[in-house]
């Protein structure tokens, strides 16, 4: 799910960074506003180097492609607002190492994979509202399963639109858009994947450590 160099015009690129800009500096400023923000840097640490591998575990699909990990519905889950910024860093050396994105597609690439990762944050939240009246165990595993698959499911959005409508003018664009609605169906099981994962480890951490979920 990373736009490669040379794909967006310049001028996407460059708001890309700037609206990065922002959301980072926010993020670090509700991180700041914690009572002890340095106690969760070992674990943003720990599953910003789990971000930073997964994009080389591939899932293969049906119609003869593969995909691959994104785990920014669990970042944004276990660690809150420090999920973008873990998320930022991790795409950075997925950048400069594996030559996946780039980095002129940094900026816009965060947006793609931060905003959902935050997104699932307010949703697993919600289970303090919403969910009042389930088992506290279910709810967990509810909210999680719902975390971890819409933010698969909005990075997706974000990624396949900006794709469709920056395609190269010498690109056959029906053919094109085809090749993409087939690969978008192809990220629903990661979807369902990624929300039984989210689930799961939000279970086992509210079972065995709680104190590592955000105000839990």
């Amino acid at each position: 799910m990373h736009i490669s160099e040379g794909i967006l015009p310049a001028q996407l690129c460059i708001s890309g960074y700037g609206i990065t800009s922002l959301i980072t500096w926010y993020s670090l400023r509700q991180i700041n506003r914690l009572p002890n923000p340095q106690a969760s840097i070992p674990k943003a640490s720990l599953l910003t180097a789990a971000f930073f591998v997964a994009s080389s575990i591939h899932i293969p699909i049906p119609i003869g492609s593969s995909v691959h990990l994104i785990l920014n519905g669990l970042l944004g889950t276990v660690l809150g607002y420090y999920a973008f910024p873990a998320i930022l860093i991790g795409l950075f050396f997925q950048g400069i190492m594996f030559g996946h994105g780039g980095l002129t597609t940094l900026g816009i690439n965060a947006l793609i994979m931060g905003i959902p990762a935050i997104l699932a944050y307010q949703i697993f939240q919600l289970r303090h509202v919403v969910g009042k009246g389930i088992r506290e165990n279910l709810s967990m595993r509810i909210f999680g399963f719902i975390a971890g698959a819409s933010a698969i499911g909005v990075s997706s959005l974000i990624f396949f639109s900006l794709i469709i409508t920056n395609l190269p003018s010498g690109f056959d664009g029906s053919l094109e858009q085809k090749a993409i609605y087939g690969l978008m169906i192809s990220h629903i099981p990661l979807m369902v994947i990624e929300g039984i994962l989210t689930a799961m480890v939000v279970s086992f951490l509210h079972r065995v450590m709680p104190k590592l979920l955000p105000n839990n």
